[in-house]
């Protein structure tokens, strides 16, 4: 697989008569959060480091609007100038370039660990025997930016998207509800979720309400009221 290149215009180099005596401080700090971080969050993704002297090269990175150094580039695309770089801007950009270019293999799930969804689809699967990675999109943001880059060209960009999110066998399932359809589990009622405009009690409620007229609410209010403010009878 062809490596993500990322590529870092750092202020140094010559043209002309000029020439960059004095280094740049953050160029050099974000050279090493770049390295850091592809030793570390971006550690199973191929990524090759790109280094050029800005001054020397002036004109590529104009081309993309990049004009302040440090100026890194992700793939072509600008992602940070003009200041040390965010790792997780970093992280982000390489793995949603990744995924573009990958496919997922195996059975995944992506959840968090407060999901009663996700405990519900990973134990479709444990109870199937069906074994799986659980990908945490809390406690691990690759995860959250890897899910979020192969969820949205499914469901469009414009869809919320929550968890859990399900692979099995390299292919997208959905979520529990569709996850219990392949592993022949029926869907059991979660008393958490709220109830919706076309939920049963609601149309029962609505059909009471609009049942009452309006001026037999009203006389039933004053005889309450009424009720309210008579003497007590029958009490000694």
């Amino acid at each position: 697989m062809q490596p993500i290149t990322i590529t870092v215009f750092r202020w140094a180099g010559s043209w002309g008569p000029f020439k960059v005596i004095v280094p740049c401080g953050e160029c050099s700090l974000t050279k090493d959060v770049i390295l850091d971080t592809m030793a570390k969050e971006l550690k199973n993704i191929p990524v090759v480091l790109d280094m050029r002297d800005g001054l020397s090269e002036w004109w590529r990175p104009l081309l993309k609007a990049g004009w302040h150094a440090p100026i890194v580039m992700v793939e072509g695309g600008i992602i940070s100038q003009g200041s040390a770089l965010n790792r997780g801007v970093l992280t982000r950009a390489v793995i949603e370039k990744h995924s573009r270019r990958s496919r997922v293999s195996g059975n995944h799930v992506f959840g968090k660990e407060s999901c009663a969804h996700c405990k519900r689809a990973r134990g479709y699967l444990e109870l199937a025997n069906i074994g799986y990675a659980y990908r945490d999109v809390v406690a691990n943001p690759g995860d959250m930016y890897e899910m979020l880059a192969r969820v949205k060209p499914v469901v469009g960009p414009r869809t919320p998207i929550t968890v859990p999110q399900i692979w099995i066998d390299g292919k997208y399932v959905g979520g529990a509800d569709q996850l219990s359809v392949i592993v022949s589990r029926p869907v059991e009622p979660n008393r958490d979720r709220g109830r919706c405009s076309i939920s049963p009690m609601r149309h029962r409620e609505r059909r009471c309400r609009r049942a009452i007229h309006p001026r037999a609410a009203k006389a039933a209010f004053q005889s309450l009221a009424g009720r309210r403010h008579s003497p007590r009878r029958g009490v000694c």
